[in-house]
């Protein structure tokens, strides 16, 4: 607890950003902050158009580059992000995109992009809530590129893959390991279908784990999964020796299925162990792919402005004592990170009103007038990219960095309490490298039977 009258690190640097609005140097005397913003903002071309790709040159050079959104079901910001990532890919050699999405429904894409045969009796990705996030007709058309992209690079090894870092679907990890065990090792996978067995009551409703710990003694579970993924791990060489890529996979899950029990455990008592350690998941599980391609690999990560953006500039990690990917990128690699995130001023958005609820398409609010948002709208300029560098703009940085108020919007949205539900106050130049801005946004499309078009592969992995 805080002793009274002392103040937080918070709330000091407040103070002192609040004090250099009146430090402003020449450059900045006379003009408004969006007429800053203005003046800085570089216009956006549209998706199609190859140029849309080149301004994010400047990111090229480095080995991971994070792609934010500012909510899960805007259109605008999953183009942007295909637009970015093909150029990266096809003209700079990037060859992991690494998503906020579970690692085996990724799988199945990634078999698909890389002209990979499908497994046998698999389930179709991305079935579970929110369906819309990744099976959505932006999704399904970059999908294609990859595969496309792919078709034309002669070294197996060379293709770009497309991966998930999040710790969600245990019950498709299980199967993934067993599967994988029946082909390789069947005594291993008996034993494993033992271990495993304790969890079968909540593959499908993981959360209520959490609730059972309390009152049985389920905690010989965690124990029986690190062991089953410290065996995998160590007959690494073994396995990967009759095929390196079915090992990374089958390993990933593995450590997915000992992070995910601790996960649905310590999620039942709240607070910020549980999100910790999904952003720890999905940071160690980018640095796994990282590993495994080599190290001449670069990364793309798409994830939400909450992951990526770095939660030291949040009151996520000031107030509440929540990392996330991002900071973990910026320790890990320093400049060789860079940190992108994306918002919106209005529009619609597709968002379910609770968890595990239908998909809605609600309309956004307009931002908050005290909000990074708003200024970015009175900057009257539609679609920009701002460059938040240290080295470029600097009096409009440096007012930024005064905190404010900054919109998040994930699966669910609840526009009548939007202040409390979905506003955080942060700096966005410590957040990020780059901001991208999109004034009036759409909602994502989700596949439906219209999308199936005739002479696609089996493989596609968003059959219906």
């Amino acid at each position: 607890m805080i002793p009274v009258g002392e103040e937080t690190d918070w709330q000091r640097l407040m103070r002192i950003t609040r004090r250099s609005e009146t430090e402003y140097d020449e450059e900045s005397l006379g003009n408004s902050l969006p007429e800053l913003i203005a003046q800085a903002a570089e216009p956006l071309p549209e998706f199609d158009d190859s140029a849309f790709g080149r301004l994010f040159e400047r990111f090229a050079g480095r080995r991971v580059v994070l792609l934010g959104e500012a909510s899960h079901g805007t259109s605008e910001f999953y183009r942007a992000r295909a637009a970015i990532t093909r150029y990266l890919v096809a003209a700079q050699g990037f060859d992991i995109v690494a998503v906020e999405a579970d690692w085996p429904d990724a799988a199945a894409v990634n078999r698909y992009v890389r002209h990979r045969p499908a497994l046998a009796g698999e389930e179709l990705p991305f079935q579970r809530f929110p369906t819309w996030m990744w099976r959505n007709t932006d999704v399904a058309a970059f999908v294609d590129w990859m595969r496309r992209h792919n078709e034309a690079v002669a070294d197996p090894e060379r293709q770009a893959g497309f991966y998930g870092l999040d710790i969600y679907n245990m019950s498709g990890s299980i199967a993934a390991v067993l599967e994988y065990l029946d082909q390789v090792d069947p005594e291993a996978a008996a034993v494993a279908r033992e271990r495993y067995g304790c969890l079968t009551p909540w593959q499908k409703e993981p959360s209520t784990y959490g609730r059972a710990m309390l009152t049985a003694g389920y905690e010989k579970c965690e124990q029986a999964v690190i062991e089953q993924c410290r065996e995998l791990l160590g007959r690494r060489l073994e396995y990967a020796s009759q095929d390196g890529e079915s090992f990374l996979n089958a390993a990933q899950n593995a450590r997915l299925v000992a992070s995910a029990e601790r996960y649905y455990r310590i999620m039942y008592y709240g607070g910020a162990e549980s999100w910790n350690l999904r952003d720890t998941h999905m940071f160690e599980t980018l640095g796994h792919l990282l590993d495994a391609r080599g190290p001449n690999s670069k990364a793309v990560v798409w994830a939400h402005n909450s992951h990526i953006g770095d939660a030291r500039h949040t009151d996520m990690g000031a107030v509440r004592d929540e990392l996330n990917i991002g900071q973990l990128c910026r320790e890990r690699f320093g400049e060789q990170a860079a940190l992108i995130g994306f918002g919106t001023h209005t529009g619609t958005v597709a968002a379910a009103t609770g968890w595990d609820g239908e998909m809605e398409i609600k309309r956004v609010r307009p931002s908050r007038a005290d909000s990074y948002e708003r200024l970015c709208h009175d900057a009257g300029v539609p679609r920009f990219l701002l460059d938040l560098a240290p080295d470029r703009h600097e009096a409009m940085r440096r007012r930024l960095l005064e905190p404010r108020l900054e919109r998040f919007i994930g699966v669910i949205y609840r526009p009548e309490t939007e202040l409390m539900s979905h506003y955080s106050e942060c700096t966005l130049p410590g957040q990020f490298d780059a901001f991208v801005w999109f004034d009036e946004t759409s909602a994502v499309t989700p596949l439906g039977p219209e999308h199936v078009r005739q002479g696609l592969p089996d493989t596609w992995p968003f059959g219906l």
